[in-house]
């Protein structure tokens, strides 16, 4: 397997070199040649390494092999059919609104990928008007970063019978939201971080033979303690928020976080806005089972007016939230190698994260303590839901909103 991976990357890299200096006749005899040379699989492995169609890289074995003549004729640069995105510019579009809800995998991987078929998404877009074959479904979504995996890499314990039909309806309020120009936020808690000179996996690059010098054992420094990064993501924004806790990760630390983001960076983007919508986990210190959580996002609402709408994930799939991938894993690229040896550290660490797609991130130390332990007793809670909170028909202990003033 690795060799034909190898000898894949040798053609990709032979057509981007020759590429520029042949017409288009030319390339596709090249093309024939190598799928020829190749032996068996050559059609595919051509196609796969240098982008073009399938029938592209066959007509080129056929003119090599039935050695015809040329007539002359050369394509001229920017002639013949068009790609099919040029000519339906929302193909690729309604391609990505297809696949992008539902998509999974590991987000601190860059691939993303799907389990849906190509055949069944090009069934779809025909039905929406747009006309795509399996062939042209999956060029587009390789060009797009995805790929089709295996059933055995899809399973996350026990499946809960309606986590598509969240995703669907989270994905439909955080369209419906951005579209109206709300904010909209995806958050969590990243993994809680000791603080010192202990090794950080990943790799840097550094003079040979001077690795950093880091601890052999991990046991927490009583001074520098740990870091609790929890983070706020906001999405038509494409700009990350992380509060870096010091005491406990609970439901105050997490909306304080939130509270934080808004004033520092959402109130300034959002000045008319009415209402908040954040997705979120299902558990941890911000689970819908939390009645502290709803309790802190209720004085959060009453100080700032917001209605707030919380949509948390289905069970199993903490790994899919929006922060997960957009930020927290760009966070993880940007420090692997490096001892997060003090809090001044991790917070430049933090801000100097970017990508190519403009994420820019801002960071904050939190020194307030957040104890753990802190009830809301039955009673509270009832008053709090009559009070302040709708619970959305489908399944209200996902789906909730609460509202700044009595309903």
């Amino acid at each position: 397997m690795a060799d034909v991976v190898d000898r894949e990357a040798g053609l990709a890299r032979r057509y981007e070199a020759l590429g520029p200096f042949l017409d288009e006749r030319q390339r596709r005899l090249w093309m024939g040649v190598e799928a020829r040379e190749w032996g068996h699989g050559g059609v595919a492995a051509v196609t796969r390494a240098t982008g073009a169609s399938r029938s592209t890289v066959t007509r080129g074995v056929d003119e090599v092999e039935s050695g015809a003549a040329p007539d002359g004729r050369v394509r001229r640069p920017g002639g013949g059919r068009k790609p099919a995105e040029e000519v339906d510019p929302g193909l690729a579009a309604a391609l990505e609104a297809l696949v992008d809800p539902d998509t999974r995998g590991d987000p601190m991987s860059p691939l993303r990928w799907t389990a849906k078929s190509t055949r069944d998404l090009a069934s779809v877009l025909a039905e929406r008007g747009h006309s795509a074959s399996e062939w042209l479904v999956r060029r587009l979504l390789k060009a797009a970063g995805y790929s089709l995996q295996g059933n055995a890499k899809t399973r996350e314990g026990n499946q809960h019978p309606d986590r598509d039909g969240q995703f669907r309806y989270l994905n439909e309020r955080a369209a419906a939201a951005l579209a109206a120009g709300e904010p909209v936020i995806s958050v969590d808690a990243k993994k809680k971080e000791l603080v010192g000179q202990f090794k950080n996996g990943g790799q840097e690059w550094a003079p040979k033979g001077s690795p950093e010098q880091v601890n052999v054992h991990d046991f927490k420094d009583p001074e520098l303690g740990k870091a609790i990064p929890y983070g706020v993501y906001d999405l038509a924004a494409n700009t990350g928020w992380v509060s870096v806790g010091v005491d406990h990760d609970t439901a105050a630390f997490a909306v304080q976080s939130i509270r934080n983001w808004w004033n520092a960076m959402g109130k300034d983007r959002y000045p008319a806005a009415a209402t908040l919508l954040i997705s979120a986990d299902g558990g941890g210190s911000n689970g819908y089972r939390l009645r502290a959580w709803k309790a802190e996002l209720a004085a959060f609402a009453a100080e700032t007016g917001l209605e707030i709408t919380v949509c948390h994930l289905p069970p199993g799939t903490s790994k899919w939230n929006k922060i997960e991938h957009r930020l927290f894993s760009h966070i993880t690229m940007n420090w692997r190698g490096r001892p997060l040896t003090s809090h001044e550290v991790i917070i430049e660490l933090l801000a100097a994260t970017t990508t190519r797609t403009g994420l820019t991130v801002r960071a904050e130390r939190d020194t307030a303590a957040y104890p753990l332990g802190v009830k809301i007793t039955d009673k509270q809670m009832r008053e709090l839901e009559k009070r302040s909170i709708t619970r959305h028909d489908w399944h209200g202990e996902w789906n909730y909103t609460i509202h700044p003033e009595p309903k």
